[in-house]
């Protein structure tokens, strides 16, 4: 059979059998044996296992569990809260105050959990209450917080940047670092839409903000700046050349818990069992997905389909920014119904070597990927920031948290247009601290 249309005898396959409810994980390898038996045999099935463990045989991928308790840790204290505090008081002078101390919060608590449900609901239990009483609207309170969750898939540590560096082979340093100007970007789009819709819904009273006295400023700041210290010295320590990111993940989820155990009197070991607990569970999760889609690429491989794709693709005699419009699309469609890690590990890969022959820069395209995934996480059907957001306001419904989400969504529309104008945003920090890649 020709190797295109086996892989789209494929697609249309795993996309069936994800669609009948079973794991990413066992889906994949449902369809990676099914395949690999009907092209060579019982031999082929021999492989798998190998396959499966030789992927998840990798010191990078210590990193994951280390983020992730250490996300954790963070999420099962008051530091979500502390912080919303904290920035509400210092920022409470600037038009739109709260708003923007909601958006801020969320983008330092995902830069110190890494995960956008924990950052929804942290940030989400203290602003959404506190900005429907002062007359903000239900769908920009809603909005803003579920849009803003979503950077913790993007500003680093971010566990989609590693499973993505994994995935293609490329720097987990540099990937963290090619986020960080384009997060910023995203929640400056965040602010401004905040700040215009609350104000052209007739309720512009809500952006004034409350007094507070430089004592009430400052009585926060204790619990708040040792958490922000921890990430500024992981990432000193992994930019500064002293540790791997395994490493440094590791000694950042130690100091979290050492942290959560000093600062908010964390002594109770069944809260620690269980964010232990769920931290292991998460990570074999992804560890599951990743050692299962190892599988699948080397299938796709073995049976030429990679390879087709990216020659078929690089015959097109088409505008290579038309080839980008049609990549996001797909990438798009995929973020609606797979988790970002899913779509990663299955579609890096192939996309890779197209991206590269287009001329396009493998770092910069890692942001464009994440900020679609970042869409797929308030849209339908999946939506998964969605549902914590109605998780914590039940009163308000999930259409209005739909449509307050959907302006957020073309505010990163916006900043992937942006980034295709000005691909410098995500390749300058990178390249002025690790230098440019030859």
């Amino acid at each position: 059979m020709d190797p295109l249309l086996l892989g789209a005898l494929i697609g249309v396959v795993t996309i069936l059998v994800l669609f009948s409810g079973v794991s990413v994980a066992i889906g994949l390898l449902i369809v990676s044996a099914g395949f690999m038996f009907w092209n060579r045999g019982f031999a082929a099935l021999e492989l798998i296992p190998e396959l499966f463990f030789g992927k998840i045989d990798s010191f990078a991928l210590l990193a994951i569990p280390m983020f992730i308790v250490m996300g954790a840790v963070i999420a099962s204290t008051r530091a979500g809260a502390d912080l919303y505090e904290a920035l509400d008081r210092w920022l409470t002078r600037i038009p739109g105050g709260l708003v923007i101390s909601n958006l801020g919060a969320c983008a330092l608590f995902a830069a110190m959990s890494g995960s956008s449900p924990a950052t929804c609901a942290a940030i989400g239990k203290m602003g959404i209450p506190e900005m429907r009483k002062r007359g903000f609207p239900d769908g920009v309170a809603a909005g803003s917080i579920a849009a803003g969750g979503t950077l913790g898939i993007l500003i680093p540590p971010s566990v989609t940047m590693i499973v993505y560096g994994i995935a293609t082979e490329t720097s987990i340093g540099r990937l963290f670092l090619a986020g960080v100007m384009p997060g910023l970007l995203l929640v400056g789009l965040f602010m401004a839409w905040s700040i215009y819709g609350t104000w052209r819904s007739g309720s512009g009273d809500a952006l004034a903000g409350r007094t507070f006295s430089w004592k009430q400023r400052f009585e926060v700041l204790p619990r708040v700046v040792p958490f922000l210290l921890v990430i500024v010295g992981v990432l000193y320590a992994m930019y500064g050349g002293i540790a791997t990111p395994s490493e440094t993940a590791a000694v950042g989820a130690l100091l979290c818990i050492l942290l959560a155990v000093v600062i908010y009197r964390l002594w109770d070991w069944r809260v620690l069992w269980t964010v232990m607990r769920d931290s292991t569970r998460e990570s074999v999760m992804i560890l599951f997905i990743i050692g299962a889609a190892g599988v699948f690429s080397y299938m796709l491989s073995s049976l030429q389909v990679t390879q087709s794709i990216a020659e078929y693709i690089g015959t097109l005699d088409v505008n290579r920014w038309v080839l980008m419009g049609v990549i996001n699309v797909f990438l798009l469609v995929a973020g609606f119904f797979l988790p970002p890690v899913a779509v990663i590990l299955m579609a890096a890969p192939i996309l890779l070597p197209i991206i590269l022959t287009a001329g396009f820069d493998p770092y910069w395209f890692a942001v464009i990927l994440t900020i679609n995934m970042e869409i797929g996480l308030i849209s339908p059907p999946v939506g998964l920031n969605l549902y914590v957001i109605n998780g914590i306001a039940p009163d308000i419904k999930l259409k209005t948290i739909l449509l307050g989400s959907l302006p957020y969504v073309g505010c990163m529309v916006l900043a992937i247009l942006i980034l295709c104008l000005f691909p410098g945003i995500a390749t300058w920090l990178p390249d002025a601290i690790m230098g440019a890649e030859i």
